[in-house]
């Protein structure tokens, strides 16, 4: 809560306890901060320097004049002085104090924040700034783990994103008018974008999780890729299969919450049909995979190897898949009905549900689709991609791993009809 909502709402207005709850509010980002520096002995300032640190850019804040006031930044000249000349500890040695006084700094300025009447994104800085400071193992893990490739690629697609992605025209043109190249990109940024989570996240942390999450991750890149390289691995070592099976589930269960997440940020509308069709084929595919908590297998895990989703390849060939599924849509809609939809769904579902998905959620939006034929949409490209992946499992994994596999698979596909055939779903 705002803090001049929360002193209106404990009627503090117009008392000498009107400002209370804005330095609570500081007090709580400059401890937030502080608890992380306070666990390195070494450090140069610790919970309680930070937390009065924040105390005092509120209170600076408070005493500038309105638009002409010098105590903010003057506060903030010996904040950054007295960080800079501050003795550390001898023992240990020293860690490097620049974070720390950046650190020191950002506290100041949100304390600050505060009082300007922006406390919720001075929280929201808070909780950046203990991340970025408490993660620092990890961040400094993944920056090695990156190859040269993997960064050209992520410098690549930045560029085509905020560069290129402003000049592009944002208006429908070219055959039955389905092709919108500012709206193409955008969903190539929000797609190339959760992917690019996943990935870093297997690259942060895929050693250290255990399978069903890392499916969940790998699911986030690609469930496809993900199902491929623990099929082969099952195939080549058995004993690892209940471990490979477990994998692949978690993967292919994530498609179902990736696909209602997309419907909630491309298309709000469409998140009730969409929700009440996937969720209860979540749901029912999530107890078959209780029996096999635990399941480890035996041998060392293999590694999930994916490609970066940024490489311009990926993603230029997202955006032609993405035009070529609208342009289909709309083209075939206008001939064949809903049954020239029904076709687009199923045959561009095999390699890959986004595309089709994102096309429906947008005509759903624009009012050309009807709610059952979006939900028929999505659901025949659900079937599909799950025929597609029971076929890339059967060929490289062996009948074993179709064996393990084929409840929940099975399980996923009674939850979506189940929801077709429930009138009030969705």
């Amino acid at each position: 809560m705002d803090p001049a909502a929360l002193a209106d709402a404990l009627a503090l207005d117009g008392s000498p306890f009107a400002a209370l709850p804005a330095f609570l509010t500081s007090l709580a980002i400059g401890l937030l901060i502080g608890v992380e520096r306070e666990r390195k002995p070494q450090t140069i300032a610790g919970i309680r320097t930070f937390a009065l640190t924040s105390l005092l850019g509120t209170l600076c804040a408070m005493l500038d004049a309105p638009g002409a006031g010098y105590a903010t930044p003057v506060g903030l000249a010996a904040v950054a002085l007295m960080a800079l000349f501050a003795r550390a500890p001898a023992e240990p040695p020293a860690e490097p104090r620049t974070t720390t006084v950046v650190a020191l700094l950002i506290a100041y300025g949100l304390g600050a924040l505060v009082w300007r009447g922006a406390a919720e994104l001075a929280v929201a800085g808070a909780i950046v700034t203990t991340a970025l400071l408490y993660l620092k193992p990890e961040l400094t893990g993944l920056s090695h783990r990156l190859s040269r490739r993997d960064l050209l690629s992520l410098l690549q697609f930045a560029a085509l994103t905020f560069i290129a992605l402003p000049l592009l025209p944002d208006r429908a043109m070219g055959p039955a008018l389905a092709f919108n190249p500012y709206r193409i990109w955008l969903m190539v940024v929000l797609i190339v974008g959760i992917n690019l989570a996943g990935y870093l996240a297997v690259r942060l942390m895929g050693e250290r999780v255990n399978g069903p999450l890392l499916g969940v991750l790998g699911g986030l890149v690609s469930s496809t890729a993900t199902s491929a390289v623990y099929a082969r691995a099952a195939r080549k070592r058995p004993e690892t299969l209940p471990l490979a099976a477990s994998i692949i589930l978690s993967a292919n269960l994530t498609l179902f919450a990736r696909l209602t997440l997309l419907a909630a940020l491309v298309e709000p509308t469409a998140l009730p049909a969409v929700a009440g069709l996937l969720l209860p084929a979540l749901l029912l595919g999530t107890l078959t995979l209780l029996p096999r908590r635990g399941a480890k297998g035996n041998g060392a895990r293999p590694e999930l190897a994916l490609a970066n989703p940024t490489e311009l390849r990926m993603a230029l060939g997202f955006a032609a898949l993405y035009a070529a599924v609208g342009f289909l849509i709309a083209w075939l809609g206008q001939r064949y009905g809903h049954a020239g939809v029904y076709a687009v769904a199923l045959l561009s579902g095999v390699n890959d549900v986004d595309a089709i998905s994102l096309s429906l959620y947008a005509l759903f939006g624009d009012g050309r689709l009807a709610v059952d034929v979006l939900r028929v949409g999505v659901a025949l490209a659900v079937v599909s991609n799950s025929a597609f992946k029971l076929g890339l499992i059967a060929s490289l994994g062996g009948r074993p791993l179709l064996t393990a596999c084929l409840p929940t698979f099975a399980a996923t596909l009674v939850g979506l009809a189940a929801s077709l055939a429930w009138p009030g779903a969705g």
